[in-house]
């Protein structure tokens, strides 16, 4: 599957600083019955909603985000204040990933900027899709249905 990779094209820039905050967008949103939706939402303080500039694709029982500032749509989900490094660590293990510059399988973790429903940006965490997208279906909603 690493020849499959799309190498992160489309990837938004990182902010400055390292985020204290991740925007999710699948599987680790509230209303999921995954245990790691549980996880976030008992180790780290719910927010509010979010949406940043991107395609969301179908990838079966869950969606992949490809973050990019040129795009005319917009993913929608949800941020979560991190309560320290271990509910990080516990989400790059479920998402596959080794953190931030890792060789991915299928997601890799880097920050971008999200706006807030409520008002204003925020930098945060995500969780990019690393695999080619040409024949997945696109989400056109860019809401993934839960």
């Amino acid at each position: 599957m690493k020849e499959d990779l799309d190498h992160r094209a489309g990837e938004a820039s990182r902010p400055d600083a390292e985020p204290k905050h991740i925007f999710v967008y699948g599987t680790l949103m509230r209303a999921s019955r995954s245990p790691y939706a549980r996880l976030l939402e008992t180790r780290a303080r719910f927010v509010g909603e979010a949406c940043a500039p991107g395609r969301l694709y179908n990838l079966g029982r869950f969606p992949g985000a490809v973050f990019d500032e040129a795009a005319r749509t917009r993913i929608f989900g949800e941020v979560f204040r991190l309560n320290g490094p271990a509910v990080l660590a516990a989400l790059d293990a479920y998402e596959g990933c080794g953190g931030v510059g890792t060789n991915p399988d299928l997601f890799y973790r880097t920050a971008i900027e999200v706006r807030l429903h409520r008002g204003g940006a925020l930098a945060v965490w995500v969780y990019p899709y690393a695999g080619k997208v040409d024949s997945r279906p696109l989400v056109a909603s860019g809401r993934f249905p839960l």
